[in-house]
């Protein structure tokens, strides 16, 4: 074990647990990790260990675990726009890793170097992605499965892209960043509220004789747009 892990107190909160373990597995290995480790290190039991736990991946993944059951919570709840209700709950999953980003960060070092781990983390991203499908066709009755599963894979993909971007650099990436990008989502979609964007775009009404070909026309707009 290193001798470099603080060991915090016998009640050690479960998140306290994860920070050990975490440090652990990066400064050892995940493989060369046994749980009696984390356990001594962080001052609790082996019995409390897989109480709390189950065993070592289960620890690596315990923040979602945790984020997963938050965001069930968070949509149970009335929300007056679903598709909104679904961006805020990335934004709340979001909120939790930029919180402690050198964490979050050990976190996806340990699990890039293990196959069975980045296995897990695939199953693990689909969770939230199915949780979003599922809320929006149950919130808006007669909702092309098609647009539910979409948008939820969008928002999904563009948390998990912001996200690396957080993971794998050393710099902050705001809360803004990904708000932004969610609200062109809603927008692409069609689902973004009137005076809801950023700077408000103008809408652009044009009339072209139908016998107008249509690259013309698009030039003509592009020469529009562009002035």
């Amino acid at each position: 074990m290193s001798d470099t892990v603080a060991a915090p107190s016998q009640a050690a909160p479960r998140a306290a647990v994860v920070a050990t373990a975490l440090e652990l597995f990066a400064a050892q290995g995940f493989d060369q990790t046994s749980v009696e480790q984390i356990a001594q290190a962080a001052g609790v039991s082996r019995s409390t260990f897989f109480r709390q736990f189950g065993g070592k991946d289960d620890v690596v993944f315990a923040d979602h675990e945790v984020q997963l059951d938050r965001l069930r919570e968070f949509l149970a709840k009335p929300h007056e726009d679903p598709w909104a209700a679904v961006c805020e709950a990335s934004v709340l999953v979001y909120t939790h890793f930029v919180a402690d980003p050198e964490l979050a960060r050990r976190r996806y070092a340990v699990v890039r170097g293990v196959p069975a781990l980045r296995d897990r983390e695939i199953v693990t991203v689909f969770r939230y992605e199915r949780l979003f499908d599922e809320y929006l066709r149950a919130s808006l009755p007669g909702l092309d499965p098609l647009d539910a599963v979409g948008f939820a894979a969008l928002v999904t993909a563009i948390h998990n892209h912001v996200l690396r971007k957080l993971l794998r650099g050393t710099k902050k990436v705001p809360v803004s960043i990904l708000r932004a990008a969610l609200d062109d989502a809603r927008r692409r979609f069609g689902v973004l509220p009137e005076g809801a964007e950023a700077g408000g775009d103008e809408v652009v009404v044009a009339v072209f004789p139908r016998a107008m070909p249509t690259a013309e026309v698009a030039r003509r707009l592009r020469e529009q747009l562009d002035t």
